[in-house]
C-alpha cells in the first residue's frame, strides 16, 4: 500500500525520512532494483521514488546503470560509512586501553569484512610474553575468538554463506565439522562471549564479543593471550568483557543494542 501519492508541501522531515528508507531499502537487497521495485518496497508512488532516487543520484548515495537503470548504493555511501568507522574507533580507542589495563592483556578491535575478521584497533600489553598481530591483518571467523562472537551474531542465512565450503584446520584443535559450529554458535548466544581455545595458533587462546549498537558498525574486541595464562582465568576473562563491553555499548551506542545482526578477520 503506498503511503502517499505526493510529498505534502515539502515537508522536509518526511523526506529526509523517506530517503532514508530508500538507502535502507537498497543496502538490504541481494542486488540492484528498479525504479518500480523499490517503490514497492518502501510503498510510495513511482513519481515520489522517481524524484527522490534522482536527487539521491545528484548526490552519489545511489548510482544506476545497466539498460533497465537499476539502482544500488552510491559511493557517497562508503565515503560517509567509513569516516563514521574511523570516529568510532577513534572514540572506542581510550576504552580499549582501560580494558587493556583491567587484564592485563593485549585487546584487539576488528570489524567483520566479507568471511574474514579485521583488526582495526590494537592495544598491546607490557609482557615479554604475548600474542600480538598487526593491525590490518584478516583472520578465518571459525576458529578465532572475535570470528566466531560475528558469526554468532548473524543470521542463519549469513552463517551459512560465511561458513560455504570446507572449514579449514589451522591446528588440532580447530572446530571443521559444521554441526560442531553451529553447537558452538550457540553456546556463545547464551553466554555472550566466544572463545578460541588455540584453535587458530598453536599456544595462543582468546575471549572475545560482538558490540552492537554501535551506529550499525559491526565490531568486535577480543583479548589473545599464551595458552598458558589462559586456561584458568577464563571466568574472570569473560565477566570483564562482558562488564566492559556493556559499558561501551551504553556510553557509545546510538540505539538498541540487538536491533540488527551483524552480517557477511582478526586472529582473536
Amino acid at each position: 500500500m503506498e503511503r502517499s501519492t505526493e510529498e505534502p508541501g515539502g515537508s522536509g522531515i518526511q523526506v529526509i525520512a523517506r530517503a532514508a528508507d530508500i538507502l535502507r531499502t537498497l543496502r538490504q537487497a541481494e542486488g540492484p532494483l528498479s525504479q518500480a521495485e523499490v517503490a514497492e518496497r518502501v510503498g510510495l508512488a513511482r513519481s515520489t521514488v522517481h524524484r527522490l532516487l534522482n536527487a539521491l543520484e545528484d548526490e552519489g548515495l545511489v548510482e544506476s546503470g545497466g539498460p533497465r537503470g537499476r539502482y544500488r548504493l552510491g559511493p557517497e555511501i562508503g565515503r560517509l560509512a567509513d569516516t563514521a568507522r574511523r570516529g568510532l574507533i577513534a572514540s572506542i580507542h581510550p576504552l580499549l586501553e582501560e580494558l587493556s589495563h583491567d587484564v592485563n592483556e593485549t585487546v584487539d578491535l576488528s570489524i567483520l569484512d566479507r568471511d574474514r575478521a579485521t583488526f582495526v584497533d590494537q592495544v598491546v600489553a607490557p609482557h615479554r610474553l604475548r600474542a600480538v598481530s598487526s593491525v590490518g591483518e584478516a583472520f578465518l571467523l571459525h576458529c578465532t575468538a572475535n570470528g566466531k562472537a560475528f558469526l554468532a551474531s548473524m543470521s542463519p542465512q549469513d552463517v551459512a554463506r560465511a561458513t560455504a565450503g570446507p572449514l579449514p584446520r589451522l591446528t588440532s584443535h580447530t572446530i571443521t565439522d559444521p554441526a560442531a559450529l553451529l553447537d558452538e554458535l550457540d553456546q556463545i548466544r547464551a553466554e555472550g562471549v566466544a572463545y578460541d581455545r588455540e584453535e587458530n595458533s598453536e599456544g595462543i587462546c582468546a575471549v572475545g564479543m560482538v558490540l552492537k549498537g554501535l551506529s550499525g558498525t559491526a565490531l568486535a574486541v577480543s583479548v589473545p593471550l599464551p595458552a598458558q595464562r589462559f586456561y584458568g582465568r577464563e571466568p574472570l576473562l569473560r565477566d570483564a568483557l562482558l562488564g566492559w563491553g556493556q559499558r561501551v555499548e551504553r556510553e557509545l551506542g546510538g540505539r538498541d543494542a540487538g536491533d540488527e545482526p551483524a552480517r557477511a578477520g582478526a586472529r582473536n
